[in-house]
């Protein structure tokens, strides 16, 4: 059974950074692509940032040149490292999973920008 746990949340002051991670578990196999999504209250959850299993990477506008994805492709591991944070990035963060078959979602991590 595929697992997805992300870490890294938390409550953060106007132009602090956060590191959210995300560990799988369980057989995944052909990985399309790794990414993170955040949901605020009473929005539609939105695609933050992905990277694809040739590192090719895509960003909200909103978060260009603030926040970086990476990938462990041996741990099967995502990151998301987030700089400048700003109140409009309060959300719950989670991890997700593409590949051929399956879209896999972790249970999600609550970041909070105070101003």
């Amino acid at each position: 059974q595929v697992q997805l746990v992300e870490s890294g949340g938390g409550l953060v002051q106007a132009g602090g950074s956060l590191r959210l991670s995300c560990a799988a578990s369980g057989s995944i196999f052909n990985i399309n692509a790794m990414g993170w999504y955040r949901q605020a209250p009473g929005k539609q959850r939105e695609l933050v940032a992905a990277i694809t299993s040739a590192d090719r990477t895509n960003y909200a506008d909103s978060v260009k040149g603030r926040f970086t994805i990476s990938r462990d492709n041996a741990k099967i591991m995502v990151y998301l490292q987030m700089n400048s944070l700003k109140p409009e990035d309060t959300a719950v963060y989670y991890c997700n999973v593409q590949t051929r078959l399956f879209d896999y979602w972790g249970q999600g991590t609550q970041v909070t920008v105070s101003s």
